[in-house]
């Protein structure tokens, strides 16, 4: 089994270096992502590993966003967190902001759903329902092609994801709606509990 800090560390670390709610939301919301994935990937004993490295990935944007990935290590160090857990977080910036690639099938999870959480996240918040519990491929495609739509969402990124997964396009959107499906009212709810 992977080492990693219990979650009640991972979040106190997390809010001891962002405040705004955005980058809170962001974090919950690929945490419960990634516990998605783990679980449908066949990593179920990795779960909780997965869902930390979601909910740290971000961990020094806020205060440091030109050292993104760069100050992490140090963050991260003040709560023990092992070299695997470490890597992952950096690896998810690979190419952007660190030169540590992604090699496990999880790190590569997070490489790819990280961003594209976003423009899920932007095109939910479009629908008239404000959610993605109805939201189809075929939408998020059309605004995966609207370079002006969430244009802070890479779409390079997210294309280089899914190849280094070996997934098609629409199979990581599939599969990252309907992570983000199961798990929107807990983080909202969780998230009003932080504010």
């Amino acid at each position: 089994m992977k080492a990693y800090p219990d979650r009640a560390a991972a979040l106190a670390l997390l809010r001891k270096y962002n405040t705004e709610p955005f980058h809170l939301q962001h974090a919950l919301t690929v945490e419960a992502v990634m516990r998605w994935y783990a679980q449908d990937l066949g990593y179920g004993e990795e779960a909780d590993f997965w869902a930390i490295a979601g909910l740290l990935h971000d961990v020094d944007f806020e205060k440091w966003p030109e050292a993104h990935c760069q100050k992490a290590p140090e963050l991260l160090a003040e709560i023990g967190c092992s070299d695997e857990l470490v890597h992952a977080v950096c690896s998810h910036g690979f190419g952007l902001c660190s030169d540590v690639e992604p090699a496990h099938e999880m790190e590569k999870v997070l490489f790819a759903a990280d961003e594209l959480t976003g423009l899920i996240g932007a095109a939910a918040r479009m629908r008239p329902s404000k959610s993605c519990s109805d939201m189809e491929v075929s939408s998020l495609k059309k605004k995966f092609k609207d370079k002006k739509f969430a244009a802070g969402c890479s779409r390079d990124v997210i294309k280089n994801g899914a190849a280094r997964l070996g997934w098609e396009l629409e199979t990581l959107m599939d599969k990252t709606i309907q992570a983000m499906r199961g798990s929107e009212a807990q983080v909202a709810e969780e998230l009003a509990s932080l504010s």
